[in-house]
């Protein structure tokens, strides 16, 4: 089935403008939900607004929007006074720089969005693309949507052009809030880690091979269920054995047999081949 375009925007790379399309990159609608039911009659309930002042159930038209400038102190905002406040959303893709991707930290992607040209603008689509493979960098822009606006990355894949959604720096949140033990790493449990990396390394990203086998499970049990089987679990699996000694836990990982001193691109088993000596025809 044909994507749908969810917006419509206007790269602009330098006095070239390009009138696109931006379609969604995945379906997150099609995860598994569970709806809340009333337990006596089966029926979905509805959420409700609920004020704790009155205690009393508040109906839409007697809502309105305000924003916490302190705590429990609110200034509230008429949907004309929203509209002002809102970014006007131009649609306008705006290319502030290019760069090289290796340059921005993954932690700020967001959301992806696929961009089509729009009718007549294939050309302009097609150079610009052409242009970010060649010189191998992605396009910084600033992209004003929904009210808001957003820093977006633009990257050329094989078939067109990509639009990563960034967060801000302001959004994200620094590791230096996370309570990390300080540990010094001993050199021959690095030896045995990098060779189970190097044992576990392959050359490509094969996405086909991974699939979420937690929705396969559920789709499995549920169809069961509509079937009117007992999907109780009987018994609980094993939990996997606590290897308390890091230097067994990873000679375990890499079979048993390894040895610390082995080399470090090496796999278990491996001959090593010694370097000739310089000089040797």
């Amino acid at each position: 089935m044909a994507a749908r375009a969810i917006a419509s925007g206007t790269i602009a790379f330098g006095l070239v403008s390009i009138p696109c399309k931006v379609f969604p990159s995945a379906s997150p609608s099609d995860a598994i939900r569970f709806n809340n039911l009333h337990k006596e009659c089966g029926s979905r309930v509805k959420n409700q607004h609920y004020c704790p002042k009155h205690d009393a159930v508040v109906i839409r038209d007697d809502l309105i929007k305000g924003y916490e400038f302190a705590k429990g102190q609110y200034v509230t905002f008429e949907p004309d006074e929203l509209k002002a406040v809102a970014e006007q959303s131009s649609g306008g893709i705006d290319i502030t720089e290019f760069v090289p991707i290796d340059q921005i930290d993954p932690i700020y992607y967001a959301k992806a969005y696929y961009l089509g040209p729009d009718v007549g603008a294939g050309r302009a689509y097609h150079l610009l693309a052409e242009a970010l493979r060649r010189s191998g960098l992605v396009a910084l822009a600033k992209y004003a949507a929904h009210g808001k606006q957003h820093l977006v990355l633009l990257r050329a894949i094989k078939e067109g052009l990509v639009m990563q959604q960034l967060h801000y720096p302001k959004e994200i949140r620094p590791i230096e809030d996370v309570d990390i033990e300080a540990s010094d790493v001993k050199e021959s449990e690095l030896q045995l880690a990098m060779q189970l990396v190097q044992q576990g390394t392959s050359k490509t990203f094969r996405p086909s091979e991974y699939y979420d086998e937690v929705r396969d499970r559920v789709e499995a049990l549920i169809a069961k269920k509509v079937e009117g089987e007992d999907i109780r679990q009987t018994s609980a699996d094993a939990p996997r054995t606590q290897v308390i000694d890091l230097m067994s836990a990873l000679k375990a990982s890499l079979g048993g047999e390894s040895d610390a001193g082995q080399d470090v691109g090496q796999h278990p088993g491996q001959e090593v081949v010694p370097d000739k000596a310089q000089g040797d025809g």
